[in-house]
């Protein structure tokens, strides 16, 4: 399957992965308002943050009603499924996993029953102590009733089991107790039928953004996705933040200290330009990161041109520094990424040309700035310099606005394996000769650590620099399918059982 691009531009090469985000989140408290439109459309707004799957969740203050199913937001839903979603809370996400496999039964919001109750839950990011909750949830709960029974594989379950299995405190009062335990990056927007919770982990590594409606509340992964509904920013949840939303109002609660390590990855590449973060509209970061790369690696040039789309903040602003013209060297089809039918073996060897077509009126004679936000295997950018050398180009040097990546993510991004990493094992010599550019160029760390207007102290860089600012387990503990492979394994009576 194709995917489908939204935004992204990583997937212009035929089954070419590039850097995933884990998913998006959405969480709406609105008496008298249509929750199940209103949090279709904010999924809409998240949807590069996850296409594989998407869920919606609604409370009436009696029941829960959830509807999920594998594909993009617009795919899942209709009218009818959402006139059906009754209610004024409701929760949803659009899903890439990155823990646990791409199948319905890993599709969320997750459910669980309380001895008060049912809870839906959404969750973006990446826990690193999944095997160890895994062990707790064993110890505590046994025979607890859960989608991890029914071959729910994620971390996420495993959350959501947690949460619901103590009988003898409320919801709240266990997520209080259980949050401090839970390790990794993780924004949760989940509920049950009276009250919206939306919690933070301490890290504040993926955003997560709070908004007001006339009659109502919002909790989403960004701040572009208040916009669409209509809701004011309010403020960021803070790490370690615990809010709750019911008829009696907001409440907010700490349960952990703060440790701020914002993913400097949202800026480069993963958020929608018009986000804001931490204060920092990021296609502002993105165009002062182009400008700063043009400072850094300056050439004598006759177009600078992004690599569709998201290179385009970036090369406006080598352009705008450089002063040398920008212009659009490649169309690209946006539609292609959308079909779901396998092209021929024919057409595959086409390659980019399935997403990307040369101007070659543009292009020929000229020499070329070709900016990308990164290279993760280098098979992209490899594709494209031949194609526009092809087209007629003089000369095609490649910037790249942010430093080599050269270590995995294991909070929420999905990257290639460090040995596929082409940066990991080659200098920017040799990553250059490989590619075939007659020049590259990488955004230096302190040129883009600048760009967001963040000191270093509170960013995770951990992908360019292999510091993890959150302690990781030992290697069998870790990866997307830890639940799979049997590091963790449901026993027929329901017991849960962890294999060192």
């Amino acid at each position: 399957m194709i995917r489908p691009d939204g935004q992204l531009n990583h997937d212009i090469l035929p089954f070419e992965k590039g850097p995933q985000d884990q998913c998006g989140v959405f969480g709406v408290w609105a008496p008298g308002e249509e929750v199940s439109k209103l949090t279709y459309f904010g999924l809409y707004a998240l949807q590069h943050r996850g296409q594989e799957s998407a869920g919606i969740a609604t409370a009436n203050g009696e029941k829960i009603l959830v509807y999920k199913d594998m594909g993009l937001v617009s795919q899942v839903f209709n009218e009818a499924a959402l006139e059906s979603l009754l209610g004024h809370i409701a929760v949803g996400h659009t899903r890439y996993s990155t823990t646990g496999a791409s199948h319905w039964r890993n599709a969320q919001p997750t459910l669980g029953k309380t001895a008060y109750g049912t809870i839906a839950l959404a969750h973006n990011g990446n826990l690193t102590n999944t095997a160890e909750l895994m062990e707790l949830l064993e110890k505590r709960y046994p025979n607890h009733e859960s989608e991890l029974r029914g071959g729910n594989t994620t971390d996420t379950a495993v959350l959501t089991a947690l949460l619901t299995g103590n009988a003898d405190a409320s919801l709240e009062a266990t997520a209080l107790e259980l949050l401090p335990l839970v390790k990794g990056a993780y924004c949760l927007a989940f509920m049950d039928e009276h009250t919206l919770y939306a919690a933070r982990d301490p890290q504040g590594v993926r955003p997560l953004v709070l908004g007001r409606l006339e009659r109502g509340w919002v909790v989403a992964s960004e701040s572009a996705a208040l916009d669409i509904v209509g809701a004011s920013f309010v403020r960021e949840v803070e790490p370690g933040e615990l809010i709750a939303i019911d008829e009696n109002g907001l409440r907010s609660t700490s349960f952990a200290p703060k440790k701020r390590a914002g993913c400097v990855f949202e800026y480069v590449y993963l958020a929608r330009p018009d986000t804001s973060i931490s204060g920092r509209v990021v296609y502002e970061a993105r165009v002062e990161m182009g400008r700063t790369l043009a400072r850094e690696f300056p050439v004598e040039a006759d177009l600078v041109m992004p690599t569709p789309e998201s290179g385009t903040p970036a090369a406006i602003g080598y352009s705008e520094f450089s002063g040398i013209p920008f212009g659009h060297g490649l169309v690209k089809n946006a539609y292609v990424g959308r079909t779901f039918i396998q092209p021929s073996q024919t057409i595959r060897q086409l390659g980019i040309r399935l997403k990307l077509n040369p101007l070659r009126e543009v292009i020929a004679g000229k020499r070329l700035v070709v900016v990308d936000d990164s290279i993760v295997r280098g098979n992209t950018q490899r594709a494209l310099v031949k194609m526009l050398k092809e087209a007629g180009a003089a000369e095609v040097h490649v910037r790249i606005s942010s430093p080599p990546i050269t270590w995995p993510c294991f909070y929420g991004i999905d990257f290639a394996s460090r040995a596929e990493l082409i940066a990991s094992g080659l200098g920017v010599d040799e990553v250059r000769q490989s590619i075939g550019a007659d020049s590259l160029g990488y955004l230096s760390k302190e040129g883009m650590i600048a760009a967001t207007n963040q000191p270093e102290s509170k960013l995770c860089t951990a992908c360019f620099t292999g510091q993890y600012p959150i302690e990781l387990p030992a290697t069998e503990r870790l990866g997307k399918n830890l639940l799979e492979r049997g590091v963790a394994t449901i026993r027929e009576e329901g017991h849960v059982h962890i294999n060192d």
